[in-house]
């Protein structure tokens, strides 16, 4: 269980530095908003990440066994990448912060698909709803520390030093993975190829309705994700600090994110997933327009608290739901691969869908922009309708 946790904090730490910190230091510096709304598309490790993670359910990588030795060298390629992060500068060369940017995501998506998997196959049944929940816990606390911890430093620090100390802290995971047990292999561990590959493939696509599913886990949280992604230039523009932004829109959006995760899984219990999804989905789009309601008004702190505590409360509700629907789906003798498959397709409205945000933000104007990514929300629940017969066994 501790493991878990751990592994779950070495997970979240690296996500939000090349988003949030990121878009601040670029918004700092001077860089376009179309650039840094551009910048999501350094995300695409995170969507493509099942391409090759067949290669690490087959192959087996150094002395600490098929999952440590891959999060080893993942972890410390994490480490460099950062550093080097570090050293470039957004103003002079943007295309060499894309580059670091696209290595930190690259080794940080190698590391997830190992996690999920060794999560999966070192907790029995009976420990696996406690064990994730302490890695989702891990994971939101790497996420504060990296994004608002980072935010509240840069009133103190530079960038660079930021990302120095992050990378310093990314020691953890590898602590953590050198002092954690192996898990055992498996009688169907793939033994080929085409067993690692094309056999998890096959086994989902022959399902009914499986294209359509991926459809929805593609656009259920797109209006949701184009507004997240755009939400450090917004409260900047609107003129609150650094300090501030890192204090309420982290800290305090944090305990209601973890807050909304623990009433989703509660609400789920008596609802089911089909009937969350459809409640959660619908709370999400209401939130969204809480900030095109935040840009009329203007600069309030009273008024930032209120919106991010109910975006991040039925944000973290929405992800309960959406991330319980991907598991109920997953084969249990092909998790890894399927489980990359469905996380890739739910970072593809982060990577790249979200990408040309930073444009309409800067054609529409805020209070638009905000209030087109609340109607995009429907199409997603829109397909929720058309599953109804499948999904109202879950």
């Amino acid at each position: 269980m501790i493991v878990a946790f751990f592994m779950g904090f070495s997970s979240g730490l690296p996500l939000l530095l090349t988003s949030s910190v990121l878009q601040a230091w670029m918004q700092q510096e001077g860089v376009d908003l179309t650039t840094i709304g551009l910048f999501a598309l350094v995300g695409l490790p995170y969507t493509l990440k099942f391409f090759w993670a067949p290669f690490l359910d087959r192959y087996q990588l150094g002395r600490l066994g098929r999952r440590r030795g891959w999060l080893l060298w993942a972890q410390i390629g994490l480490i460099l990448a950062l550093v080097g992060l570090g050293f470039t500068k957004p103003a002079v060369s943007p295309i060499n912060v894309a580059g670091a940017a696209l290595l930190v995501t690259f080794f940080s998506a190698v590391q997830d698909i190992v996690i999920d998997a060794y999560r999966r196959e070192i907790l029995t049944d009976h420990e696996l709803g406690l064990g994730s929940a302490l890695y989702v816990n891990g994971y939101r606390l790497g996420m504060l520390l990296a994004s608002g911890g980072g935010l509240i430093l840069a009133d103190y620090l530079s960038f660079p030093q930021i990302y120095e100390l992050m990378a310093l802290i990314m020691l953890v995971g590898v602590i953590t993975t050198l002092l954690a047990p192996e898990p055992k292999t498996f009688i169907d561990t793939p033994r080929t190829i085409r067993e690692a590959i094309v056999d998890p493939f096959l086994e989902y696509f022959q399902r009914q309705n499986a294209v359509l599913i991926l459809f929805f886990i593609l656009f259920y949280k797109i209006g949701d994700a184009m507004a997240s992604h755009m939400t450090i230039p917004f409260y900047l523009d609107l003129g609150y600090s650094t300090t501030e932004i890192g204090m309420i829109a982290k800290g305090f959006g944090f305990g209601a994110t973890v807050c909304g995760s623990l009433l989703g899984g509660i609400l789920m219990l008596r609802m089911g997933i089909y009937r969350s999804l459809w409640l959660f989905g619908i709370l999400q789009a209401v939130s969204t327009v809480g900030f095109a309601v935040l840009g009329s008004y203007g600069y309030s702190l009273l008024g930032l608290a209120l919106v991010i505590a109910f975006e991040n409360l039925t944000g973290g509700m929405g992800t309960a739901a959406y991330v319980a629907f991907m598991a109920s789906l997953t084969n249990k003798k092909f998790t890894a691969t399927q489980y990359a498959l469905l996380s890739s397709l739910m970072g593809i409205p982060r990577a790249i869908i979200a990408a040309p945000a930073g444009f309409f933000a800067k054609s529409f104007g805020w209070v638009s922009f905000f209030s087109f990514c609340a109607l995009i929300a429907i199409p997603g629940l829109l397909l929720l309708r058309h599953l109804r017969p499948k999904l109202l066994k879950i």
